[in-house]
């Protein structure tokens, strides 16, 4: 039997190393698994290698053996010597001998090689175990190197955060250092300013006046913003006390350079000539203007630093004293050249070519005066208020130039003039282009306005009172219609004045003049003025026309008065609706009527005149009412037209149809009186007779009433034709009015038609011969 190997030294099995190998071969185990197909490939290869082949050498061996018997030989190659185990095997005893010689021979040999290697393997263990105790030691020493390093540095962080500290304490200590010195420097300034300011030396020219002044602001809005400090209302005091002194001489100093540049441009107005009157204007603007800037050019520093500083209520109040100088030399020097410029227009041009020249001329200065101040004022030049002083006292003179002439102007043509020239070129263009410049100008430009509105609307009242409302018509205007037969060249009434200059030659005058005013005060007035304007003037044209129309009835026909009323009213009508506005007025009046009835009560003792709590005290009874009442013109010219068409209708259907309807009429009474009467009355009078035999209804009278018609007809009827041509050349118009003259005529004789139908036989109906509708109406159109 094969003996157990032998064993493992106790020490390897303590050994780092091998503890290590295994744990390593475990987790490589567990960490990477096979996978079926893997252990499937390792079994297959098992298998393939468990049956070796004896080699080559063996096997011829083992052939002879089993030939010659049991001689065995046996020669073991895996040693290096040549020995060799040669034996002859007779019986069954030396063979197990033999054979267990041979196996303890190849266990010691395979024991020997295996010791070999173990013993190699504890080496290699023991080794490592050497090294891995060497970098335990190495890694305390490492461990122990850190923990001083860590020592270290924290005591270093301590050390750098009581140097940071004291850093910090350190800036602290400076910056409240200089926070204290900035904020003593202001009140330290005091001295230093004082003595700066009361020098001899010291003026607005000086070269450190404006820093020294803004030294002192700064030192003022400070101590303004700090009153907590100790003594602080005191340091205020004595700032502004400075600053008061900084601006006196300021103003002082603007005023002396102001009037020293106006005493030299009156010196050079005067060299250059006698008088202003011979200057040119080029010479006027060059000395006014361009000589005044140069004079007072070293102002505009100081009136910049000025004008830069203006949130401070003293360099407000500063800033205007300035202002105010300026204007007021200003004024001075120009306002004798404006006023004599005006009079010479007002001596030579009339009343509209002055108002133009006026305004042109004013605008001009003013444009000039607002680039000078711009000069020297640019913050303050958009402020119109800031030249008022210079601008309102020239625009004055030209105000009262104009305003004895716009008094006493009773043209309204002119006046008319007057509101296009300031409302549209000088209001609406010019100042609109140079609205900046001549803002100062608009007060007194509408004041002016206003002042030629009022006037022309008084003129306009006037002109509708004395020419419309008591217009006195002479023969030649009542002329009708004699005076349209000799005027055949009016076309239509539609016509516009341009495209037929004559067309107003053949209107009745008061109409005439109503569309002339209200044309030209259209759009110069405003929209509430000329309404209530527009509203008198058509109502007072109504009533002229139909006071007109009233007297033409007498002296011609009544025909031509209506057709004189609806002739003129159309045109009124139609002239007035080019107007936007609304012909309605609401008038308000105070109505005292129930005041007789009260005192009456009052006296009688049925009510106390003291008596407050009542409704019949004295201040109750006193108290009118309001009545509001209004008045539309173009409804109730409507009203107007309406009626005399309606009456000019029935006027015309009369007088051609009247027989007609008179025999209506009678049938229609017989057939009344017979429904309302009883049957013994109806059998025993005279009326119970077929209509026929009546005396008024026989054939004959009925036939003779159809020719009195036929005849109106063909010869009454084309007369009031021709009027209405001639009245109204418009064919629209006659159509419309004519329309209800032919339904009427066509109407009665429907009625008459079916009367006969009814009452008559086909004989006594061929023996009237009425007219058929169809015919009568071919007849009617034709007329046309």
């Amino acid at each position: 039997m094969a003996t157990n190997p032998a064993a493992t030294p106790p020490n390897l099995l303590k050994s780092g190393a091998i503890s290590k190998g295994y744990n390593f071969a475990s987790t490589w185990e567990q960490n990477a698994p096979l996978t079926e197909q893997q252990q499937g490939a390792i079994l297959m290869l098992s298998h393939a290698v468990a049956e070796r082949p004896f080699p080559a050498n063996l096997a011829q061996e083992r052939t002879s053996g089993q030939d010659n018997g049991l001689s065995v030989s046996t020669k073991d190659n895996n040693f290096g010597d040549s020995e060799a185990i040669e034996a002859i095997l007779v019986n069954t005893n030396q063979f197990y001998k033999w054979f267990t010689d041979l196996e303890s021979a190849m266990r010691s040999e395979t024991e020997e090689k295996y010791q070999h290697y173990v013993n190699t393997l504890t080496d290699r263990i023991q080794t490592c175990d050497d090294i891995l105790r060497q970098v335990d030691e190495t890694l305390d020493l490492f461990n122990e190197l850190q923990l001083q390093h860590q020592a270290v540095a924290t005591k270093t962080k301590t050390l750098h955060d009581a140097c940071d500290r004291l850093v910090l304490e350190k800036q602290r200590l400076i910056e409240f250092a200089e926070a204290l010195r900035s904020k003593l420097k202001y009140f330290d300034e005091l001295e230093n300013i004082t003595s700066n300011f009361y020098s001899p030396n010291m003026n607005v020219g000086n070269a450190n006046f404006l820093p020294l002044l803004k030294q002192l602001d700064e030192c003022i809005s400070y101590i303004e913003n700090n009153p907590q400090y100790a003594e602080s209302s005191v340091y205020l005091l004595k700032f502004r006390q400075l600053q008061s002194r900084a601006l006196g001489m300021i103003r002082s100093h603007v005023l002396s350079v102001l009037k020293s540049a106006s005493s030299q441009v009156q010196a050079a107005i005067r060299s250059s000539g006698e008088n202003k009157a011979s200057l040119s204007e080029g010479v006027e603007a060059s000395v006014i203007y361009v000589r005044f800037k140069a004079s007072a050019s070293e102002l505009k520093p100081v009136l910049e630093e000025i004008e830069s500083r203006a949130s401070r209520k003293e360099y407000v109040h500063i800033l205007a004293e300035c202002h105010k100088l300026y204007c007021e030399q200003r004024l001075s020097l120009i306002k004798g050249i404006v006023h004599q410029r005006i009079s010479e227009f007002a001596k030579k041009e009339g009343l509209p070519s002055l108002t133009r020249s006026g305004c042109a001329y004013l605008m001009q200065v003013c444009q000039l005066e607002h680039q000078l101040f711009d000069h020297f004022f640019p913050s303050s030049s958009e402020d119109v208020s800031c030249l008022a002083p210079l601008i309102d006292p020239l625009s004055t003179y030209l105000y009262d130039t104009l305003r004895p002439k716009l008094i006493h102007e009773t043209n309204v043509d002119f006046l008319c003039e007057l509101v296009d020239i300031l409302k549209v070129e000088v209001l609406g263009e010019q100042l609109s282009r140079r609205s900046e410049s001549l803002a100062g100008l608009r007060p007194t430009l509408e004041r002016i306005l206003a002042d030629i509105h009022e006037r022309l609307t008084f003129r306009a009242r006037t002109h509708i009172r004395d020419e419309i409302a008591n217009y006195f018509p002479f023969d030649e205007d009542l002329d009708y219609p004699a005076k349209l037969e000799h005027s055949t060249d009016v076309k239509s009434e539609t016509a516009s004045t341009d495209a037929n200059p004559d067309v107003f030659k053949t209107w009745y005058p008061p109409l005439e003049k109503t569309i002339s005013i209200l044309s030209k005060l259209y759009r110069c007035l405003e929209p509430a003025v000329f309404t209530g304007l527009a509203q008198e003037a058509v109502e007072v044209c109504s009533v002229s026309i139909q006071k007109a129309s009233k007297l033409i009835a007498k002296r011609s026909t009544p025909m031509d008065g209506q057709l004189f009323l609806i002739k003129y009213l159309l045109i009124l009508r139609e002239q007035i609706a080019s107007f936007d506005i609304e012909f309605s007025v609401t008038h308000k009046e105070l109505d005292f009527s129930h005041l007789l009835e009260h005192l009456r009560r009052i006296l009688r003792g049925q009510a106390s005149l003291f008596d407050w709590s009542r409704s019949t005290s004295l201040a109750r009874t006193l108290s009118p009412r309001v009545l509001e009442s209004q008045v539309d013109a173009k409804k109730e010219l409507e009203k107007c037209l309406k009626a005399t068409c309606e009456e000019f209708i029935m006027a015309v259907t009369k007088q051609v149809v009247d027989p007609l309807l008179s025999f209506v009429t009678k049938v229609t009474a017989v057939k009344v009186a017979l429904s309302s009467g009883t049957q013994n009355q109806k059998r025993d009078s005279v009326m119970a007779k077929p209509l026929k035999e009546q005396a008024f209804a026989t054939p004959e009278k009925v036939a003779e009433l159809v020719h009195k018609v036929h005849s109106a007809i063909q010869q009454e009827l084309p007369v009031v034709i021709a009027k209405m041509k001639l009245y109204l050349q418009n064919p629209s118009t006659r159509t419309i009015l004519f329309k209800p003259i032919k339904t009427n005529i066509v109407e009665a004789h429907i009625q008459v038609q079916s009367l006969l139908k009814a009452e008559y036989s086909p004989e006594e109906k061929s023996t009237i011969n009425m007219v058929g509708i169809e015919e009568l109406e071919a007849q009617l159109d034709n007329l046309l």
